[in-house]
């Protein structure tokens, strides 16, 4: 299980760095992005198996989540119902859930943004759902080519989103900062005049093709 600081660690790490350091895995598509660019999330995923224009089992699953969850909704994709709005969002936040991650759309989010509520998704929709369709609560998901356990470590900010395997956290980390200690010694060269093509050894492949 991961811990208060392993989880803040990930969260001012970021997405990106923690992508490229766990061997360029776990990234979610480019099309889930924050609705407020500023919010930054870190937690384990409570997943969720949803019908498209259908918000019963979301009613559920926010009863089964625990303090510091990350509801991670697959809702198939669909972009024709915002399943997740207000209401949700105030009962959420009642129950200390961090945040929502969902394969599909919100609505009222000028509202979610006010309340500081950190929601990824794929887009916004007015229109309304149903409330009929069974769902599954804590089974493996698939958003696009990434299978998410729940008590997976999901991370998100402003360049997106990615899944760190719950028993990887401290491989995730440990090769995150080694990343940034590597990134910091390169600005830092940058700003004594090297050049990224020095830096990363690529004079040669320029050369190679006529660049240089």
């Amino acid at each position: 299980m991961s811990t208060t600081e392993q989880l803040k660690q990930l969260r001012d790490l970021g997405a990106a760095t923690i992508y490229e350091a766990q061997g360029a895995k776990g990234a979610l598509d480019s099309a889930m992005k924050p609705i407020d660019p500023t919010v930054r999330l870190a937690g384990p995923a409570l997943t969720v198996d949803a019908r498209p224009a259908d918000n019963l089992i979301l009613h559920y699953a926010v009863q089964k989540a625990k303090p510091g969850d990350v509801l991670v909704v697959d809702a198939k994709g669909f972009m024709e119902a915002g399943p997740w709005g207000d209401v949700l969002t105030l009962q959420a936040m009642k129950l200390g859930i961090a945040g929502l991650v969902i394969s599909g759309c919100v609505r009222d989010a000028n509202l979610i943004i006010e309340l500081g509520f950190p929601v990824f998704c794929r887009g916004l929709s007015i229109k309304g759902t149903g409330k009929n369709q069974p769902g599954k609560v804590n089974v493996p998901i698939v958003m696009g080519d990434v299978q998410i356990h729940p008590g997976d470590i999901i991370v998100g900010d402003r360049d997106g989103l990615v899944v760190v395997a719950r028993n990887e956290v401290e491989f995730a980390i440990s090769n995150s900062l080694a990343r940034e200690e590597k990134e910091a010694k390169q600005r830092a060269a940058i700003d004594q005049g090297a050049t990224t093509a020095e830096l990363l050894n690529l004079t040669d492949t320029l050369k190679r093709f006529g660049l240089v």
